[in-house]
């Protein structure tokens, strides 16, 4: 065996000997474990036999640390469903081998000690009502092994060594995709350093948006009608598609990579709600980013309770409605040309019942003058991040909606039809957050080779190479978590509880790779000038938009307690 594969220290394989093996044997007992917590936890939020909304409420930390035992468990079982497919084809190599590995000894020994829910929260299995006998299973062999062995500084050290080596590489190890999901990667990788790494900074610290060209170049590549079927003038891909071309631009900048979202989120309201006449208006034009949408759902004193919305849309004689009230934090609403916009049509219904979904057309506004059409007038919100569409107030006051544009026709079905969405919008999200962790992964590992300190490089220090080992392995976590939740949303199976461990871990991981770069880049990553400074402010959205973190764990718990 090549010295470099050998432990430093006692000259033992770095890599733990039957390793598919062992990883498959751990998984059993932590399948166990969630088994005992479900049941407990059960017990305690439900009153006669049903999950009571204010025990859960109550017991919060524990439902939500159930949420987030369940995602690890999910990331090893997909971890290992990754490795064993690599390995029937002959591409488990020592990379993939070692991401296993470490994955696998970082994940158990949290379950064992404390899952980070994030930096300040820790979840300990007593949170969740387990006792010292119900965690006596994790003292199971493999789980010793590999909590022990799994991820040390060697395996990190040699993982990193690696990625040197393959630095030409475009992702770290194999994704165990297919070559024409991985050509896809490949064509938005080219366009993106072509087009998007040179000027996103620029666009970043000028607060600009970004250019037309760019959507115009977007467009003809197809990313606006990726997922819509061909009949509609799409390109009918998969949901694992768009999870690629969304990683890779937002790899580039996550403003660009997020372009196509609301294009996602109006196409899937469409599909899935609208008249067939609805469908052949607007589906093309979306595919051809003809129309750009906004999604206008959020109230200033609503946020993630969508339930309570107050903006009101009233029917006139002539069949059409004047909708009137405010909505917050819509992104991307002065150039776009239609609004999802979603108010409450009953008055006498203060519940999600009685919100129905439009399609809203409104004239592209500019700088001059943003919101043109008359009935609204907007304001922006200045923000850390997340730049490149900017964000808004809207005030709508007897703004007209043609009658034919309330989506499929029928009032009260608008939560019911936005629900239908969140399955996609949270995958894409995931995929959004896995490029933000590689742009930072990408300028980090650049950074470490190339800055000098004590006469060699920074990534020959242990501390450093950590965090580029652990980002790179996180990382491959949450992709696999996302592409499970996008091959099964492809398949036609409900995945919100998948989307969702997707969304919740993927936004994590994005946030501790930006917040680990900036650490290497010490002071420099303070500056404005650093890439690295931005990729932080826009990592820090990706735990809020979409369902905050607190939301995703409320619905994985809620799911898996029914």
């Amino acid at each position: 065996m090549p010295r470099d594969q050998l432990n430093p220290q006692d000259d033992t394989p770095i890599i733990l000997t039957n390793l598919l093996a062992l990883t498959q044997s751990a998984i059993g007992p932590v399948q166990t474990v969630l088994k005992t917590a479900t049941a407990l936890l059960s017990n305690l939020v439900s009153t006669n036999g049903r999950v009571s909304a204010q025990l859960v409420e109550t017991h919060q930390t524990a439902t939500h640390g159930l949420a987030w035992l369940a995602t690890y468990s999910q990331s090893l079982e997909q971890m290992q469903n990754w490795a064993e497919d690599l390995s029937k084809v002959n591409k488990f190599g020592e990379t993939e081998q070692l991401i296993l590995q470490i994955t696998f000894g970082e994940y158990l020994w949290q379950i064992c000690g404390g899952i980070q829910m994030n930096q300040g929260e820790i979840l300990r299995l007593q949170d969740v009502g387990l006792d010292q006998n119900d965690m006596r299973v994790l003292m199971a062999p493999a789980v010793q092994t590999l909590t022990q062995n799994g991820n040390t500084q060697a395996a990190r050290m040699r993982l990193v060594t690696l990625m040197q080596e393959q630095s030409a590489n475009v992702i770290v190890g194999a994704s165990g995709l297919d070559d024409e999901l991985e050509m896809i990667r490949e064509q938005f990788r080219r366009y993106a350093v072509e087009k998007v790494e040179p000027f996103a900074h620029d666009w970043h610290l000028d607060d600009e948006l970004i250019p037309l060209e760019i959507i115009e170049e977007l467009a003809e590549m197809g990313v606006f009608g990726l997922t819509i079927p061909e009949e509609f003038g799409g390109f009918g891909l998969s949901k694992a598609s768009m999870c690629v071309v969304s990683e890779e631009l937002s790899r580039g900048y996550i403003g660009v990579g997020s372009l196509g979202t609301r294009s996602e989120i109006a196409a899937e309201l469409i599909i899935a709600g609208g008249t067939e006449e609805q469908k052949q208006k607007w589906l093309p034009r979306l595919a051809s980013a003809e129309t750009l949408p906004t999604a206008v759902f959020t109230e200033p004193n609503t946020g993630s309770d969508l339930g309570s919305l107050r903006t009101r849309a009233v029917k006139n004689d002539d069949g059409d409605y004047q909708i009137t009230g405010n909505k917050t934090w819509i992104t991307h609403a002065a150039r776009t040309q239609i609004m999802t916009l979603l108010a409450r049509t009953d008055p006498d219904d203060d519940t999600y019942k009685g919100l129905s979904m439009f399609l809203a057309e409104k004239t592209p506004g500019d700088d001059s003058d943003p919101f043109p059409t008359e009935g609204m007038k907007g304001g922006e919100i200045e923000v850390l991040g997340y730049r490149g569409m900017k964000e808004y107030e809207l005030a709508f006051d007897g703004f007209t909606v043609k009658g034919e544009n309330l989506l499929g026709n029928e009032e009260g079905k608008g939560f019911k039809q936005l629900m239908e969405t969140f399955e996609s919008a949270r995958i894409q999200t995931a995929a959004r957050a896995i490029g933000v962790a590689q742009s930072a992964l990408d300028l980090s590992m650049q950074y470490a080779i190339d800055r000098k300190q004590f006469g060699k490089s920074l990534i020959e220090f242990p501390r450093v190479a950590n965090k580029l080992a652990m980002m790179a392995v996180e990382i491959m976590v949450a992709r696999q978590l996302t592409y499970f939740s996008a091959f099964e949303k492809d398949e036609g199976r409900r995945c919100d509880v998948e989307a969702g461990m997707a969304k919740l871990l993927g936004a994590r991981v994005a946030w501790a790779a930006a917040d680990n770069g900036l650490q290497i880049h010490g002071g420099n990553g303070f500056a404005l000038e650093y890439k690295i400074s931005r990729v932080l402010c826009d990592a820090r959205i990706l735990n809020i938009f979409e369902g905050a973190a607190e939301i995703q764990a409320q619905v994985i718990a809620r799911r898996l307690l029914e």
